[in-house]
């Protein structure tokens, strides 16, 4: 297993026909203790995993958030919807079986936001992105994609699988902006020129 870093360049995705993408978080109290910060903790924190499909660059389709299967063919599908980062393992993964991609689709943004209000990434910890090669019907973690998420943006490009002729290439993009929250046409535009 490697730590993939937008310093490494694209990471060549021959020979992987599913890939998966997982974000798992723990739910923090901030900087408050007490029975705020214990109430905090109860309710969690709702970071979201979206996949935005590209054509060039625009965005056509987005998996997360209430679309689960966007492209209605399995080729990008996503788990649901993990309000709280609480439970061990990814709270939301986003599987890719790059076979039944449409051919117009040239690249998938890989983007994590706190996009409901009340929501952002200073209210979560031990943010993690975990890759992995789920071709042949195991999946197995190849590598770990650790964001800069010091920062008070809530939302965070993480990475970037393009289309490479036949194949495909995954890239780290390690990008943060803000989104204006519940707005899915900000979270698409956010996508563009990553």
């Amino acid at each position: 297993m490697i730590t993939l870093s937008k310093e490494d360049g694209p990471a060549d995705l021959a020979g992987v026909t599913h890939l998966s993408i997982g974000v798992s978080w723990d739910p923090t109290s901030g900087s408050s203790g007490g029975v705020l910060g214990k109430l905090r903790r109860t309710v969690g924190t709702d970071l979201d995993l979206i996949a935005i499909a590209m054509s060039g660059g625009d965005p056509v389709r987005l998996a997360g958030l209430d679309s689960l299967d966007p492209l209605g063919n399995g080729a990008l599908v996503h788990s649901g919807d993990n309000q709280t980062g609480k439970g061990e393992g990814d709270d939301e993964t986003v599987t890719v079986e790059f076979g039944r991609v449409p051919t117009n689709v040239t690249s998938i943004v890989f983007v994590s936001a706190a996009f409901k209000k009340n929501s952002a990434f200073s209210k979560a910890r031990n943010i993690s992105f975990k890759v992995y090669d789920a071709s042949g019907g195991s999946s197995q973690q190849v590598a770990d994609i650790w964001p800069s998420l010091l920062t008070s943006d809530n939302a965070c490009a993480v990475a970037k699988a393009v289309r490479d002729g036949a194949n495909w290439k995954l890239e780290v993009i390690n990008t943060t902006g803000k989104v204006k929250q519940g707005d899915e046409q900000a979270l698409m535009r956010f996508a563009v020129n990553k």
